[in-house]
């Protein structure tokens, strides 16, 4: 057997990672991500689950309309009822669910095996009779006893399951074990086994490695990992786990993975942690000197892969830890040209403000080398004033009187609150000189009380080019104003 030989994947991001607390996806959003998940190359995209209320099959319909490559699936339970209701959506398969562990179906169901075992052949049947592809899952299949398991597996077959799924519901499996239920499970029942694993103890990923080593087919994932509670399989890990760690070639398109990452981020509201592997914030991010240095000379000193093969790009930032190596390219990137005198003057500075706790930002930077090097620059879009309209009745919206380029530029914007009113009406002033879109914003009290100073960090991006800036003041809407025109100036 070839190891991970046409690894198969199942995308639930719009139906397991849309009960992650909190996510509430529209119709318009499940579509923005199933339309990119289609581009990474998923197999098949669980789009819902038609169970749970006329919005969502209208939801899963809006996916189907979209005549994507991959299989459109469904959530549903051991109920013919649920099998109408995915039938209504039009979609290809079903993700027909049975409760297995006794505490599942003593518990949850009150129900005992033979009853499960009846419902879940009877919901087989009926499905494939309305000609369904049946990937038959068995819910809390890692406390549940692997006799009774594999029976109802190779029951299931019989009934017309095109595919098998043990899900570890709670993930309590660990590789080792994991290998030994696979290899037993796959070599027992005549169809392909997919796993859905969970990441409660951090070992989501290395269980899905495990599995498909010892003979699984297909693996569920989300992108970011998201999820209930401590979340799903990461998308990205498995997929670049199995092509660069065991060198063997999937069907994903790499290069994607990062703006999928950054779309489900945006949509569903969930940050990804800067620390997350690959697509963190700080996964190709580097500050230290040593580092930096190294890099300038071969970038795998201290990056396992290139950034580039996911869609992301190296960043070299500032602080305290920076050394020469990486204060002379930001400044050439910068365009600036100094010599060594200039250099550790900017240098110094650069680690005072790291040594006070400072995030060091392109905006810092740029005028720390400009006050060392006596440049005066004149801001292009400087504000006038600005007016906010907020309350518990009334919708948030801002007017911002800016100066662009010299002229003088009224706009008004509405928002979820009075900063993001105040962002939106921002960039329609400044849409004459680009589109520039607010990445990432960060909000940090200084100091305490109700009178505290904040800081306020975006990152913006105009034309693939990205900046970060800062704004500290008592209002946090002022703070967000000079954050948005300081990275603005520097973007233009």
């Amino acid at each position: 057997m070839i190891l991970f030989e046409n690894v198969r994947f199942l995308d639930t991001t719009l139906r397991d990672g849309e009960q992650t607390p909190g996510v509430a996806l529209t119709s318009e959003d499940k579509v923005a991500i199933a339309t990119k998940l289609d581009e990474l190359g998923v197999n098949v995209i669980e789009a819902g689950s038609a169970i749970t209320s006329e919005g969502e099959r209208e939801s899963i319909r809006a996916v189907v309309a979209e005549g994507l490559d991959a299989e459109i699936c469904s959530y549903c339970r051991i109920m013919k009822q649920d099998v109408d209701y995915a039938l209504e959506c039009d979609v290809d398969s079903i993700h027909l669910v049975a409760p297995v562990s006794d505490l599942h179906i003593n518990v949850k169901l009150r129900k005992d095996r033979e009853s499960v075992r009846k419902m879940a052949m009877e919901t087989t049947e009926y499905a494939k009779e309305h000609g369904l592809i049946v990937e038959l899952s068995g819910e809390d299949a890692s406390r549940a006893d692997l006799e009774f398991l594999k029976s109802l597996y190779s029951d299931g077959v019989d009934a017309g399951a095109d595919r098998l799924c043990f899900c570890d519901t709670v993930g309590l499996l660990v590789p080792e074990k994991t290998g030994e239920i696979f290899t037993d499970i796959t070599s027992a029942v005549n169809a392909p086994v997919s796993i859905h694993c969970h990441d409660d103890f951090g070992l989501a990923t290395s269980n899905t490695i495990a599995a498909l080593r010892a003979g699984a087919k297909q693996a569920h994932v989300t992108m970011n990992g998201i999820g209930e509670r401590s979340g799903n399989t990461s998308l990205e890990e498995v997929v670049m786990t199995i092509e660069w760690l065991y060198k063997c070639k999937t069907d994903i398109n790499t290069t994607e993975i990062f703006k999928a990452s950054r779309l489900v981020s945006r949509l569903t509201g969930i940050p990804v942690a800067p620390n997350k592997s690959l697509i963190g914030g700080n996964a190709f991010t580097h500050e230290a000197g040593i580092h930096v240095h190294g890099l300038l000379a071969d970038t795998s000193t201290y990056e396992p892969i290139k950034p580039e093969i996911i869609g992301r790009e190296r960043k070299v930032v500032l602080g305290k830890h920076a050394g020469k190596s990486s204060v002379t390219l930001a400044l050439k990137e910068m365009g600036f040209d100094v010599d060594d005198m200039q250099l550790h003057e900017i240098l110094d500075r650069v680690k005072e403000l790291g040594d006070h706790g400072k995030k060091v930002t392109d905006a810092d930077l740029q005028s720390i080398a400009e006050t060392v090097l006596n440049i005066q620059r004149e801001a292009k879009v400087v504000m006038d004033e600005y007016t906010v309209v907020s309350g518990n009745r009334v919708t948030p919206t801002a007017s911002v009187k800016l100066r662009v380029d010299g002229r003088e530029v009224v706009e008004a914007g509405i928002g979820d609150g009075p900063v993001d009113a105040t962002v939106d009406s921002i960039r329609k002033a400044v849409a004459s000189i680009g589109d520039v879109q607010l990445e990432e914003y960060h909000v940090d009290a200084i100091s305490g009380g109700t009178d505290a100073l904040v800081e306020v960090l975006v990152k913006l991006s105009k034309d693939g080019k990205m900046v970060t800036s800062r704004g500290a003041r008592t209002d946090i809407v002022m703070a967000s104003v000079e954050a948005m025109l300081n990275g603005i100036n520097r973007l233009i």
